[in-house]
């Protein structure tokens, strides 16, 4: 295989630019050519493919998001569309391709192999989602800032004796809330994978907080959990009479998807970059680089499409325990 792309889809993160590093360093050592595609499947599709060389992806390593950039596409589905970024990548004599991204990244990926192309996955999503690793790129980093910013409301909550409602990303999966609410200490985490308290149980854990001597209550809440953040707000407010504690909304949003990678994002990023380029190099496709404890390991890209990746919902038990 003497030439390959790098693609970066979906959502952005902190890790994908020491990723691509990886990837394309690790191919021009063993004499492959390297191009990458702006603006993920938008830009295959549309034929947004430039040559890169070593020096392109240099000070990369601790700059967020991706310097390829990154949409959304979901006309990929459609096999008339994947037929025509094929067509792109053929045109220049592309013989393989790394996708960095989630689900639906990955699920693209798992599409073009079964259309005969040689595709290599690299996990990349915060909300640590994507089955067969036991962590994404980008993870990491994203429940440092999130910590931080509770570290720093808990500083406001405790200086005015506040209740604070504080949501984070995860639609459709709850590891940024509950990993964050357990590492900070929350009073309750509210997710989507779980039903979890009622309403009228949520501002009894806010008054057990208070009457226990507390000087603040931390409510950690993903965005994906209904009846939703505004729905809990507007309830403790109603009851702000019974409550002791003076009630706060902050909604971190896309706060936590930027920033500079972490340590352990930059060392990741970087093995699976470069382990991916050596697989595609080496034949294999149709397989996502995965975390197996402490080991790089091949998972079909198959299965890690087929569903999310589960929560370990014991922890909800030990956040109850360590309130």
């Amino acid at each position: 295989m003497k030439k390959i792309a790098i693609l970066t889809s979906g959502g952005d993160g902190s890790g994908l630019n020491a990723c691509i590093r990886a990837s394309v360093r690790q191919a021009i050592q063993r004499g492959a050519e390297v191009y990458g595609v702006r603006w993920g499947y938008r830009g295959l599709i549309n034929g947004e493919i430039d040559p890169l060389d070593s020096r392109d992806v240099g000070g990369l390593m601790g700059k967020g998001g991706t310097f390829l950039g990154t949409a959304r596409c979901p006309e990929f589905k459609d096999i008339k569309v994947r037929r025509t970024a094929l067509r792109q990548l053929n045109q220049r004599e592309i013989e393989g391709l790394i996708v960095v991204g989630g689900n639906g990244s990955l699920a693209g990926a798992a599409a073009l192999h079964e259309m005969g192309f040689p595709v290599i996955g690299i996990p990349a999503s915060i909300d640590n989602d994507v089955s067969g690793t036991d962590m994404s790129v980008g993870v990491d980093t994203t429940l440092g800032t999130i910590l931080d910013a509770i570290d720093r409301i808990k500083d406001t909550a405790s200086s005015h004796q506040r209740a604070f409602l504080i949501e984070v990303m995860g639609r459709n999966c709850g590891y940024l809330a509950l990993a964050s609410g357990v590492a900070g200490g929350a009073e309750a985490i509210l997710i989507p994978e779980h039903e979890g308290p009622s309403l009228e149980q949520i501002s009894q854990t806010v008054v057990d907080a208070y009457v226990r001597g507390k000087q603040h209550c931390i409510i950690v809440i993903a965005e994906g959990w209904k009846p939703g953040t505004q729905a809990v707000a507007d309830y403790l407010l109603g009851q702000k009479e019974d409550l002791g504690f003076d009630v706060r909304v902050t909604v971190l949003g896309y706060v936590q998807r930027g920033g500079r990678p972490s340590i352990f994002d930059r060392l990741l990023a970087t093995r699976m970059g470069a382990w991916a380029a050596n697989q595609l190099l080496d034949g294999e496709s149709g397989m996502m680089t995965a975390l197996r404890g402490s080991k790089l390991e091949l998972f079909p890209l198959s299965e890690a499409v087929k569903e999310l990746r589960p929560l370990d919902l014991g922890l909800l038990t030990l956040s109850d325990v360590m309130d």
